[in-house]
């Protein structure tokens, strides 16, 4: 069994050659994502390779000029349902779940993500299971993982944490892709309900994302993105992931059929042509470049404490959070979520156009904001 360490890539280019970090793969924060090269993979039937998050929490993503056969296991799960104040941690590219009730006036949290469940609502992602919007697009474009679900309510004294949400990998392989073991990112399991109290359950995580891009898929295994359930069966179980499959020639026909939960997308590449690995230079984008007038960095962390902040801001029950678009429609929503560390549920503003600048377009927002640690997001819906 190897657990992959992704804190232990060097930051690079993608395209840098990672051999000289033996092997341990380069971040790249304007990818967001930690790539390895590899001639090619072979993961015996006895074996299950998992991953330790990099600070960034960024997906991952595997360059292959040879062939990938997968035996055993490849598992980016959500962690599942933690005592307070432990977050549940997600698989790479997948977000944290929100911090149980920690008594002394600490309540509940929402899980992060931008499916996220406020405190005692399961996550979502590809599925709307009546909870949060989903969010993400079919190619897998920007590749992201599940959000996780929120902190068990906040009458119950139980102190469990939601579950946190499936990662996100990229397999790409030059020549084909063999599957007789299991690719899984499923979200964490939340946890029981409290009867007794008749309180919300903590939510569960929803699943994350896998894109596979390959000549040809064979074999008799498994591809999952599956939500997170709660650990008692009640009501409650997250949204599923995303899955995405590309190659050239059609998957081999029965017996001999990789299955897939929930169904992929899948596109059948011309013969001889090049697979996109990152959006295009002419796609939508956006980022939060202030709080409080205060400049973001390109690469923030959401440490909690862990790294210090991203930014500091003097105690105050409001602030401004300005967002820049690139490539995107002036008619779309803009919306600012501010989720707190803990003892409170999300918000979300509209933001407004302040200024434009050929297909840039810069978006603020007045955002209510709590003492303490929070993350900020944004997502864009278009019209």
């Amino acid at each position: 069994n190897t657990v992959i360490d992704l804190s232990q890539a060097v930051t690079a280019a993608w395209d840098s050659d990672n051999s000289t970090n033996e092997g341990k793969g380069v971040y790249d924060a304007s990818k967001w994502a930690v790539v390895f090269k590899y001639s090619s993979v072979t993961i015996r039937s006895n074996a299950t390779v998992t991953f330790r998050n990099h600070a960034s929490r960024a997906p991952v993503v595997w360059l292959v000029s040879g062939d990938v056969v997968i035996e055993g296991a490849v598992t980016l799960d959500g962690q599942n349902s933690q005592n307070a104040p432990i977050h549940a941690e997600p698989g790479p590219g997948g977000f944290r779940a929100g911090q149980g009730n920690y008594g002394a006036g600490i309540g509940s949290g929402s899980g992060f993500g931008l499916g996220g469940g406020r405190a005692g609502e399961r996550a979502n992602y590809g599925s709307i299971p009546g909870t949060r919007p989903a969010y993400g697009n079919p190619s897998v474009l920007q590749l992201i993982g599940g959000s996780g679900g929120g902190g068990s309510g906040l009458a119950d004294p139980s102190n469990k944490g939601g579950g946190a949400g499936g990662g996100a990998i990229l397999i790409a392989a030059a020549k084909s892709i063999q599957i007789d073991g299991r690719i899984s990112a499923d979200g964490g399991m939340g946890s029981p309900r409290n009867y007794l109290y008749n309180a919300n359950q903590a939510g569960a995580g929803s699943g994350g994302a896998i894109r596979l891009i390959c000549n040809s898929l064979m074999g008799r295994g498994l591809v999952r993105a599956l939500p997170g359930q709660t650990q008692d069966g009640a009501e409650g179980s997250g949204g599923f992931g995303r899955l995405r499959v590309e190659r050239i020639d059609a998957i081999s026909p029965s017996p001999s059929v990789v299955s897939f939960s929930p169904d992929p997308s899948v596109v059948t590449l011309a013969r001889g042509s090049e697979a996109i690995i990152w959006p295009p230079s002419e796609s939508p984008e956006v980022r939060v470049t202030s709080i409080g007038e205060r400049a973001i960095s390109f690469d923030p962390r959401a440490g909690f404490g862990a790294f210090g902040p991203d930014v500091g801001l003097p105690i105050t029950n409001r602030t401004i959070v300005t967002v820049e678009t690139k490539n995107v429609e002036p008619q779309s929503q803009v919306i600012v979520r501010v989720t707190p560390r803990a003892n409170a549920n999300f918000v979300e503003a509209n933001a407004a156009i302040v200024s434009s600048t050929n297909n840039a377009i810069q978006w603020q927002a007045g955002v209510d904001v709590n003492v303490g640690y929070s993350a900020v997001q944004v997502r864009v819906v278009r019209p």
